[in-house]
């Protein structure tokens, strides 16, 4: 009887031995395979904040030419020496250029469809939603849908309308140059107005550029440490 009783311990710890290893190696399998589509869904989103910054750079360079255009136009309008042969064509070009902005999400759209919570770094998750759920939209509404942001449309027409019977242009209908222009007050003013309304509004965006590129760069440096 004591060895049947042995032998049934015997067969129960093996069986429990078994359950458990199984059980284990399951869960181990589970693990790694969730820390590989973390790692692979984190590493997208990596790729894709490089991109990020790279248009962030390029809107930003933008917005500063535009500043230094309406800051030309504004010298010109007040009377001051200023190049008007190459300058003007180019400052003509920046002053009421708009941009917009485009953001990568393939991998945020993976990882929301595999469950935010596969990043099991909590503060690295919660940076990670605000950053796409609420920073670009915030951004993408200001520089793209903001009436006062969208220059060409609010501000052009009554730009042009005054600066542009004073452009010249060489035989194959480029712009030249600019004609020393004598403005009347009205016109001076209509102008000043909407370039002190565009630079303040450049400003602004370029102030959101300037937080942004810092938090997708501090995203991105964590993302970087999280995978290695």
């Amino acid at each position: 009887m004591k060895r049947n009783w042995s032998k049934y311990i015997f067969e129960f710890l093996s069986i429990f031995v078994a359950v458990i290893s199984a059980f284990a190696l399951n869960n181990w399998n589970e693990n790694r395979r969730d820390r590989n589509a973390e790692v692979n869904i984190l590493t997208e989103i990596s790729n894709g904040l490089d991109k990020d910054i790279e248009d962030v750079r390029v809107n930003i360079l933008g917005h500063k030419q535009g500043i230094e255009s309406c800051r030309y136009w504004r010298q010109v309008v007040t009377g001051q020496d200023v190049n008007r042969d190459t300058a003007a064509t180019r400052h003509y070009f920046s002053v009421m250029r708009d941009f917009i902005t485009i953001q990568n999400t393939s991998g945020y759209e993976s990882l929301k469809s595999k469950g935010l919570e596969l990043v099991r770094n909590d503060s690295l998750r919660f940076q990670i939603i605000s950053l796409y759920e609420y920073e670009y939209n915030v951004l993408n509404k200001f520089e793209e849908e903001y009436k006062e942001a969208q220059f060409h449309e609010s501000y052009f027409d009554d730009f042009n309308d005054i600066i542009s019977p004073h452009l010249q242009f060489d035989t194959l209908g480029n712009i030249a140059g600019i004609d020393t222009i004598s403005f009347t007050s009205v016109e001076q003013n209509q102008i000043l107005s909407c370039l002190w309304k565009v630079e303040i509004n450049r400003l602004f965006i370029l102030n959101m550029y300037s937080g942004l590129e810092t938090k997708i760069e501090h995203i991105k440096k964590q993302i970087d440490e999280e995978i290695n």
